[in-house]
């Protein structure tokens, strides 16, 4: 469980110092390029989840997306306490990565009512929706804990 507590503790305080600084040097909705055609960092604030879904809800049902998170943790709480006996180090840093970058978007949604997002990737007429350090970490740790249960049989968690 110290594993879990250290890697959502540095994945939470890198993601709201990356947020404090976009907040504060970059301008808002205006596009700062870093790699021409490919990659800018923008400034958006989204009150919708993950890569902007549900982002066009009305204000009135913006609780939906609060409620919607917090079943999300649940879910995750209750994965976490099932694998970590036997997850062993993987599993360990795939959910402290997930809860670090969950803890960091629900800060934003608490202080701003909307997530800061500022990673904006594009190509020619392909545009990924802006995201942020949060948004990263709960992908990989996604990602890494369902190969994790891929790749381990029953008999070794």
């Amino acid at each position: 469980m110290t594993l879990v507590v250290a890697v959502a503790g540095a994945v939470l305080v890198l993601d709201q110092v990356v947020k404090w600084l976009a907040l504060h040097r970059l301008p808002p909705g205006a596009p700062v390029p870093v790699i021409d055609g490919f990659f800018s960092l923008t400034l958006v604030m989204n009150p919708g989840l993950a890569f902007g879904m549900l982002g066009t809800i009305p204000t009135g049902w913006r609780w939906v997306v609060a409620v919607l998170s917090m079943i999300a943790v649940g879910v995750l709480a209750t994965l976490a306490t099932r694998l970590l006996p036997h997850g062993g180090k993987v599993a360990a840093i795939a959910i402290g990565m997930i809860f670090g970058g969950a803890a960091g978007n629900l800060i934003d949604r608490a202080r701003f009512g909307a997530v800061v997002d500022f990673l904006d990737f594009y190509w020619r007429g392909w545009h990924w929706p802006a995201f942020n350090v949060a948004d990263s970490a709960i992908s990989v740790g996604v990602a890494l804990l369902a190969l994790h249960m891929l790749m381990v049989t029953p008999a070794e968690t």
